[in-house]
């Protein structure tokens, strides 16, 4: 019921907002079959092909690396792109599509930050997440680290983490030491809960998004996008000025 109360007709944009705007995605699953996202190439295919009717023309896609589940390397994920951009360029379906990765800190991150040059994004951007459960000890020196090897740190969906939602103060201490936050676009939906829309909601009240994504991983996603394009919080956040997604 949260949901269908969320889309009730007094909370919509009468006009839907212009995703094409936006430029670019920069948090996805479409390289198949190497995380939980894209089960194969169609499927990839399809969801870029809706992407694209639903006015993004860039993508940069950013499968899973996780030392205990997803063990990609940036050849797997590279490798793995290859025939998305081909079937992309027989279908004739005018995306642009590259690949980076989402990292999760975890046991063998602060290694890989040693010894191995990561995936990265726009302006040496690195997207990374942390466990829904809780947040490593660790996480302001694993920031600085970032910071000090030329990485620009990006915290995957920041609303996400409940542990948080209590605490605002977190989110303004990432902004303060430099770390950009990025939305999932289907935050705004409650499709994850009606407090992870609400911190979404505050987060962009003040101006703390710098990045906003898709976070897709399957055609349900999508649907969900369809309808989040009536989200006057999603309005809200592309008319601040503070995305840089179109400057990837």
């Amino acid at each position: 019921m949260g949901i269908f109360n969320i889309f009730r007709k007094n909370k919509r944009l009468k006009t839907p907002v212009d995703l094409s705007l936006l430029g670019c995605d920069i948090h996805s699953h479409l390289v198949p079959n190497i995380d939980d996202g894209s089960k194969s190439l169609d499927d990839s295919i399809d969801m870029i092909s809706k992407l694209y009717q639903l006015g993004y023309k860039k993508i940069i896609t950013t499968p899973h690396i996780m030392g205990d589940a997803y063990r990609n390397t940036p050849e797997t994920i590279l490798g793995g792109l290859e025939p998305v951009k081909q079937a992309l360029k027989e279908n004739n379906i005018p995306v642009d599509i590259s690949a980076a990765a989402e990292y999760y800190l975890d046991f063998d991150f602060e290694r890989k930050l040693d010894e191995e040059k990561l995936l990265t994004f726009g302006n040496n951007h690195l997207l990374f997440e942390v466990s829904y459960m809780n947040p490593p000890d660790n996480l302001y020196h694993i920031i600085f680290k970032m910071q000090t090897l030329g990485y620009k740190p990006v915290l995957a969906h920041p609303e996400r983490y409940n542990f948080w939602h209590t605490e605002f103060g977190k989110y303004e201490s990432f902004i303060d030491k430099g770390v950009l936050l990025q939305l999932n676009i289907n935050s705004l939906t409650g499709y994850y809960s009606l407090g992870t829309k609400k911190i979404a909601e505050r987060l962009i009240d003040n101006n703390m998004i710098s990045l906003l994504g898709t976070d897709c991983h399957h055609t349900g996603h999508i649907k969900l996008i369809e309808n989040v394009v009536y989200e006057p919080h999603l309005l809200k956040l592309m008319e601040s000025g503070m995305l840089i997604n179109t400057s990837l």
